[in-house]
């Protein structure tokens, strides 16, 4: 009972010391490095100028400046790669084309009934001659990386899930379940 208890006590209290130590060390660093004496200063002004930014982006005035941006990194070999990579990332998860929107169950051998979670990236891809395929993008558990794979249409079985709770089951490796199913589209 005694060691339960105490285990119990541990499962509680790591995500919680985790977290709060991680944030901690976010505070510190953002602070050292812009060399700011308060507590937490630079992590609210980095918020802050984040929003600004995000702000000032969505303008007309802006896009033509992001447009700049994007002609000058596109001239530059090994930046091209890396900057747009980056940037369909990031519009990916969190731009107004968000392209994790359509979970989906792909079996991975035929008739095997193993299946693995993922998401249509890309509903066609007759530009490369593949009309009946589609991407699809597996994320690995206990990581921000995955796998695109391309697969035949046929194969996707929809997951009727909000996406979010499909991203958090997979990243999870299996452990975080959503409370209750919620209709999706499908592929």
């Amino acid at each position: 009972m005694l060691v339960r208890s105490f285990l119990n006590g541990l499962i509680f209290l790591g995500p919680v010391a985790l977290t709060v130590y991680i944030c901690y060390q976010a505070f510190v660093w953002v602070d050292g490095w812009l060399n700011l004496s308060i507590p937490g200063a630079g992590f609210v002004l980095t918020v802050a100028l984040v929003t600004l930014l995000g702000y000032v982006a969505s303008s007309v005035f802006a896009s033509s400046a992001l447009d700049i941006v994007d002609g000058l990194f596109a001239r530059l070999p090994f930046v091209r790669l890396v900057y747009s990579a980056l940037r369909d990332v990031f519009g990916a998860v969190a731009g107004d084309q968000r392209r994790f929107t359509t979970p989906v169950l792909v079996e991975t051998i035929a008739g095997s009934g193993i299946r693995v979670m993922g998401f249509v990236t890309q509903p066609s891809l007759e530009v490369f001659g593949l009309a009946d395929q589609v991407a699809v993008y597996f994320p690995f558990s206990y990581s921000f990386a995955g796998q695109p794979l391309i697969v035949p249409r046929e194969r996707l079985v929809p997951v009727h899930a909000r996406p979010a709770d499909v991203l958090a089951f997979i990243v999870s490796g299996g452990i975080a379940i959503p409370d209750a199913p919620a209709p999706s589209s499908g592929p």
